[in-house]
């Protein structure tokens, strides 16, 4: 198991809950004895809506919505045992969604 590769990406819309977490995983496997390359920032996805704000007499009047998702990215080379157990084990802030490939 030594030669296998982890990627990890992390996703959110709070970019600070985002660093916070991608520094949690860093630190965690970095204790196990792994080596970690990232964590790499990925272009943020920006979704722009325009809704109209009446729908008689304001029609031309609009407001505008966005939501950014923020992405990172982590590879974890020469793993352990010990390193997928800390990643199974270890608790992320609510609004993170993570994905592991191996």
């Amino acid at each position: 198991m030594s030669k296998q590769k982890i990627r990890i990406t992390i996703k959110g819309f709070d970019h600070k809950v985002v660093d916070q977490s991608a520094q949690q995983i860093v630190e965690t496997v970095e204790q196990t004895g792994a080596v970690v390359i990232g964590p790499v920032p990925l272009p943020t996805r920006i979704e722009k809506f325009s809704v109209i704000r009446a729908s008689f007499i304001d029609k031309n009047s609009q407001e505008q919505f966005e939501v950014r998702t923020h992405k990172r990215l982590i590879d974890i080379v020469e793993t352990t045992s010990k390193t997928i157990d800390s990643l199974t084990k270890m608790n992320l802030p609510s609004g993170v969604e993570l994905n592991i490939k191996l």
